[in-house]
């Protein structure tokens, strides 16, 4: 998974010319950082990819990905984190989803995403659920 996610690094990447991350709650900055890992319900529900949110200064980042075992399906996630508030956070940043559900479906988009809380769940799933080709894909981050 550490391969994956060095791969994840692009020039000219949303990181380069970060605004400062705006922290609205504390409490839910530490649940973000302490984070138990990423799924997408193509891949995997149980296994769960790794999400490394970090910051430097006051611009948060996360990069993160999931791959399937012993398939092609690929999830990445690379970008600054813009907002943290009690029960979401705003990501602007590229989303790939590569071969999953189906070989050969590839999506790939950097703009801003919205991650929420809902239900009282364990985890912030992306609020955008039909970005790509009509299929609703579930990215959940769990704490």
């Amino acid at each position: 998974m550490t391969a994956l996610l060095a791969s994840l690094t692009v020039p000219g990447s949303a990181q380069d010319a970060a605004e400062p991350t705006r922290v609205l709650s504390p409490k839910a900055a530490q649940r973000l950082m302490t984070n138990k890992g990423l799924t997408l319900q193509w891949i995997d529900w149980n296994t769960r990819g790794t999400a490394v949110v970090q910051h430097e200064g006051d611009v948060w980042t996360l990069r993160g990905a999931q791959a399937e075992a012993g398939g092609p399906g690929r999830l990445f996630l690379d970008g600054t984190i813009t907002e943290i508030g009690a029960d979401y956070f705003t990501f602007k940043g590229r989303i790939a989803i590569t071969d999953t559900p189906d070989r050969g479906r590839t999506c790939d988009r950097t703009k801003t995403w919205h991650f929420a809380i809902t239900q009282k769940r364990r985890y912030y799933r992306l609020r955008e659920f039909e970005w790509c080709d009509d299929l609703t894909d579930y990215i959940d981050i769990h704490f």
